[in-house]
């Protein structure tokens, strides 16, 4: 378990400074509002963790190690919202429309409202 964690922190790290390279980039490229860096790392993170999924999937390349620093560290790190992403692809690929549409509405909503709260909390 002690090795695990490690890999998914080593992962982890690499997601984080690949997060904060990419948003630092964006910031001196686009010059909106529109979030870019946010909305970069969240669509190539699911790029990614789709393509790690598929290999794991369809050709079992990766090993339990290469799962928890890749998957669970790497993206992890890069973008939580990839997990997300494929958590909703999995009910989808399922049928499970009801639980599909209920964490997506409750992820987004909740999600929301709590950023909400805690940022009033403190005010």
């Amino acid at each position: 378990m002690i090795k695990a964690m490690l890999l998914a922190g080593r992962g982890g790290f690499v997601g984080t400074c690949g997060r904060y390279l990419v948003g630092k980039w964006c910031a001196g490229m686009w010059h909106g509002s529109f979030p870019m860096g946010t909305f970069l790392v969240n669509i190539i993170g699911c790029f990614i963790i789709g393509l790690f999924f598929g290999l794991l999937e369809k050709a079992h390349v990766m090993t339990p190690g290469e799962n928890v620093l890749l998957i669970t560290g790497f993206c992890g790190g890069f973008t939580t919202f990839s997990s997300f992403a494929d958590d909703m692809w999995v009910l989808g690929s399922k049928g499970d429309w009801t639980t599909f549409i209920l964490y997506l509405a409750l992820s987004v909503i909740l999600g929301v409202l709590l950023v909400w709260g805690g940022r009033a909390l403190i005010r």
